[in-house]
């Protein structure tokens, strides 16, 4: 029965988009993707395995689903209703367990790989014009309306959403729908954004946008229990704010971006001290709380980290990026993954000089670390919600990543993907791994 249900609303969803594009349609902007992503790993050389070790030997092939139809309705001057239903089924590797980079950006770690639908988004989008400013068109595109739009103005956005909606942006990897499929690639993984097990949350975004430049600042709900579907809404206790300066220069008489954030979030997590202390008394409870199976009973946790994401065009048709992040690492990962600091850069190109102007190669590498705290808690058989061998002999977990994306039809791009990871979960005595994708998406 369940996916009967799917498959009508995948029939609506099409049906809805296709009539949306009729001229009686102008304040409406609809639009629809799906993704499928398989991805199959190498065995590898491992000492040992933990509850949270990414699987040693050949695994059965991973794969993953999403499905979104993004409406958007206009409302009054410079106010849009945005509303995101979405299907969301399949798995990762290993449960996307193993791997703090995790390796499929379209899975989380979730009980259940049957198809669920839920909604997304659903939020309130204000534009106010400021004095004097210009107007530009911008094109209707996923969660954008078409229309006339003020150059220098404030953004007011309220609901649900997702916060890297927002924050962390970039033109060569930000979305793993389309670009790099890696958890450390894709986004600043020393950023433990505040979201649910898929991602949103709901909150507040304000944005003063000029032409060369931007500041945002935000403040949302954090969860309940560590990686939960549920959130927390004791807005003096459990909360989290970002702050972001973006700043548009040319390089060589070629465009640049440089953005800068700042994020601090209270919850309930532990101080890893505490968890080490659990350890040591063997207090299951804590242990539960940090690994994300019990809720803690007290507030405290906090969390604070800066994050830089910086892209530049060299040519044309090229482009590179590049990110660094860090966060104190005292207390407990809490919602996106375990990652202490990052470094990671890359580089894009499209197919134009192979007459393949819409494919594109990109290739990229993080290395992510850890604080002396978080490695102390996992050495000593500690286990966080995405990692934990049981043991740990540290080194940096490297990862470099490499896809080649073809637009096959006119709405279908087909990508062949593939990462080499080194120390997964910061563990050298595990791996190197292999790792093999390939990944159809649809979107109009």
């Amino acid at each position: 029965m369940k996916f009967i249900f799917i498959n009508i609303f995948f029939t609506l969803l099409l049906a809805f988009s296709s009539k949306a594009q009729d001229s009686s349609f102008k304040k409406w902007s609809v639009h629809f993707q799906l993704t499928l992503i398989a991805q199959k790993h190498s065995g590898f050389k491992s000492l040992y395995s933990g509850m949270n070790s990414l699987a040693d030997s050949v695994e059965p092939s991973a794969t993953s689903l999403t499905s979104t139809l993004f409406i958007g309705r206009k409302l009054w001057r410079g106010a849009i209703l945005y509303f995101n239903p979405e299907v969301s089924g399949g798995k990762g590797l290993s449960y996307t367990r193993g791997v703090a980079g995790a390796l499929n950006g379209e899975t989380y770690r979730v009980g259940s790989v049957e198809p669920q639908v839920f909604v997304a988004r659903a939020f309130l989008q204000q534009y106010i014009a400021l004095p004097n400013t210009q107007y530009e068109y911008v094109t209707d595109d996923a969660n954008q309306a078409a229309g006339k739009t003020p150059v220098n103005r404030i953004t007011i956005t309220a609901g649900k959403f997702a916060i890297s909606d927002f924050y962390d942006d970039n033109t060569y990897s930000k979305d793993p729908r389309t670009q790099f499929f890696n958890w450390s690639i894709w986004a600043n993984g020393a950023w433990d954004y505040p979201a649910n097990t898929r991602g949103y949350t709901e909150g507040l975004v304000i944005e003063l946008i000029k032409r060369q430049w931007a500041i945002r600042l935000s403040s949302v709900a954090v969860p309940r229990i560590a990686n939960y579907h549920l959130m927390e809404y004791k807005l003096f206790k459990a909360h989290s704010e970002t702050l972001e300066f973006e700043h548009d220069f040319s390089l060589f008489k070629r465009p640049g971006r440089l953005r800068l954030f700042v994020s601090n979030t209270n919850e309930k997590s532990l101080s890893y001290q505490e968890g080490l202390n659990a350890l040591e008394n063997n207090n299951i409870f804590l242990l539960n709380i940090i690994s994300g199976n019990a809720e803690n009973n007290k507030y405290g946790g906090k969390k604070t980290g800066i994050g830089i994401n910086a892209e530049q065009q060299l040519f044309k048709n090229t482009g590179m990026f590049i990110r660094c992040g860090w966060n104190d690492g005292k207390y407990v990962s809490w919602a996106f993954t375990e990652i202490d600091n990052t470094v990671s850069f890359g580089f894009s190109t499209k197919g134009i000089a192979w007459k393949r102007p819409e494919d594109v190669f990109a290739i990229a590498a993080v290395t992510n670390g850890i604080s002396k705290l978080h490695r102390d808690f996992l050495k000593k058989g500690g286990y966080g919600f995405i990692i934990g061998d049981g043991d740990l002999n540290y080194g940096r977990e490297s990862i470099v990543e490499m896809y080649y994306s073809a637009k096959a039809e006119r709405f279908l791009w087909v990508t062949l993907d593939y990462q080499y990871l080194n120390n997964p979960a910061y563990n050298k005595d595990r791996g190197p791994v292999h790792v093999f994708g390939i990944r159809a998406h649809i979107e109009f």
